[in-house]
């Protein structure tokens, strides 16, 4: 007998309906790329989404075309989230900080028909353009400039192309598994991976997001989504904000500390999230100017390992909340958040800040756990560390365009990822797999080394990796970034390890750098240092 229960398809269209129809006067902060700031509401962006959704269904689009997007977080990339995938094609958000040859195979890849740019990429797009095989427009997100129209000829603006858009358009009703939205993986090795994701994954990923053990973005909230709306739909963000009917403030191009702390202070921002790299830039502008943050309540960190000293920074000096959370590109992201348990409260002061640093907890719809070398399961104990595994309703089943590709090992995706989980779940990621530290037959965690080295105050910056060694086959060593006017010296920052750590795991050497190298989602590639330095311990 089945239940006697309405049924509706999952569709991102009903997201944008509901904070169209029932916080369409909710405000929406926008910092222009050009410069500047404009104010829309919730009603607006619905309004345009679907004006956009009419003109990209008029051009003659295929349902499922892909619709790229080079651009930074601002109104004009929100009503392209939804006015894309609402209308039944798929949003393609592209890395602009990827090589130009990864852009050109990414768009080729995808067979993208539309592609949208903010303005600083028309130089970018202008030079690159006759290598992209499929696209049928570009579109300018803003108004016509005569720089634009002459790097790119027929170049179309988006403000034009929506006014000739219907605000009345009927979203199209279809399977909810169809799919939604597109992001490629750095590719930090060979050609970055497709994750398509589905209209079904991306609601009940938000709807996991979105509980009180989640990220908790209510309508009170005043959230600013410094994750690039490029990084996997900016964590989810403006799926979560649009389900809720929550303040969005939408920083631009714009990620430097000082601007950041602007906004937060003058927007009254509550909820921000970000990379580990953006809040080291935050907290040292606003310690310089004298912010308190007052109204921020709290960070969700993620993208990588957040620094323990970063949290109690946070805590005890701006009295900030910061919430680990851990996930990939292929889990929609989100994978684990860390709420304490109930349980936890008992516990002494300084044993609650300790259970914070950890990844936190899987949210329900998504199951962790961890194997060894045999592929067999190892016991949740906090304490075993193996290779950690995911599988649930808003994971990968195969990379776009590669479905002959089998990644699943008895249907669970391999995270790369070697990490520890306890019997509550809580997960603690140990490393990267091929980051990790074998040392004369043991482990060592290279993020567990970074967190101490950057809570050094003469650090800016710091990585760990592995090189050869004559006698132990491989040791860490440290690469350290001073922070401005500081001259560290090396004994002083081994010397802070000690207490720490057990002394066998503390590195052997310090070297100096200026910067630590990137990849474009803001990942230290670690290959080019062990490269780099490959015979300090041996030469």
């Amino acid at each position: 007998m089945l239940g006697q229960m309405m049924t509706a398809p999952l569709l991102i269209s009903s997201l944008i309906d509901h904070a169209g129809r029932y916080h369409g006067d909710t405000r929406i902060l926008s910092v222009n790329t050009g410069g500047g700031t404009e104010e829309t509401t919730w009603g607006t962006v619905a309004a345009n989404a679907r004006r956009l959704g009419s003109a990209l269904t008029a051009m003659g689009l295929e349902p499922q075309a892909r619709c790229a997007t080079i651009a930074w977080n601002n109104r004009r990339h929100l009503e392209i989230y939804f006015g894309t995938s609402g209308a039944g094609f798929v949003c393609h958000t592209i890395n602009p900080r990827l090589f130009p040859e990864q852009l050109v195979y990414i768009i080729n890849h995808a067979e993208d028909r539309v592609l949208f740019i903010d303005e600083t990429f028309v130089p970018l797009v202008a030079k690159l353009r006759d290598q992209f095989t499929t696209l049928t427009a570009i579109v300018l997100m803003g108004p016509m400039t005569d720089a634009a129209a002459a790097a790119i000829p027929g170049i179309v603006s988006y403000d034009d192309l929506i006014a000739g858009g219907d605000a009345g358009f009927v979203w199209p009703v279809f399977d909810e598994t169809t799919a939604s939205s597109l992001c490629y993986t750095s590719g930090t090795t060979g050609n970055p991976k497709g994750v398509l994701y589905s209209h079904r994954s991306t609601l009940l990923h938000s709807f996991a997001a979105n509980t009180a053990d989640g990220l908790a973005i209510t309508s009170r909230d005043v959230v600013l989504p410094v994750v690039p709306m490029f990084h996997v739909n900016a964590w989810g963000v403006p799926y979560c904000a649009a389900m809720v009917g929550a303040q969005l403030v939408m920083p631009g191009p714009n990620l430097d500390g000082e601007s950041l702390v602007r906004l937060i202070d003058g927007q009254k921002v509550t909820v921000a999230l970000g990379v580990p790299t953006i809040w080291l830039g935050l907290l040292g502008h606003a310690r310089a100017a004298g912010s308190k943050l007052v109204t921020l309540e709290r960070t969700v960190v993620g993208g990588s390992a957040c620094p323990p000293s970063m949290i109690t920074t946070f805590r005890e000096e701006y009295g900030v909340d910061t919430i680990h959370a851990w996930g990939m590109s292929e889990m929609s992201p989100l994978g684990s958040v860390n709420r304490p348990l109930a349980k936890h409260g008992t516990l002494p002061v300084e044993q609650q800040h300790r259970v914070r640093e950890s990844q936190g907890r899987p949210p329900f719809g998504v199951e962790l756990k961890i194997v060894g070398d045999d592929g067999q399961d190892l016991p949740h104990d906090g304490k075993t560390q193996g290779d950690l595994l995911v599988r649930g309703h808003w994971v990968l089943d195969s990379y776009f365009r590669m479905h002959d590709t089998p990644i699943l090992q008895d249907g669970w995706f391999p995270t790369g990822d070697v990490a520890t989980l306890d019997p509550d779940g809580f997960l603690t990621i140990r490393d990267r797999s091929k980051d990790i530290i074998k040392s004369g037959g043991e482990w060592i965690s290279s993020v567990e080394l970074e967190n101490i080295a950057i809570a050094h105050p003469q650090l800016s910056d710091a990585a760990v990796v592995g090189v050869a060694h004559p006698k132990w086959d491989e040791r860490p060593i440290l690469v350290a970034v001073p922070a401005p006017g500081q001259t560290p010296d090396p004994e002083d920052l081994l010397a802070f390890f000690d207490g720490k750590i057990a002394k066998w795991q503390v590195p052997d050497k310090v070297v100096f750098i200026d910067v630590l190298p990137r990849n474009a989602t803001g990942k230290v590639l670690k290959r080019n240092l062990r490269d780099q330095f490959a015979g300090v311990l041996t030469e």
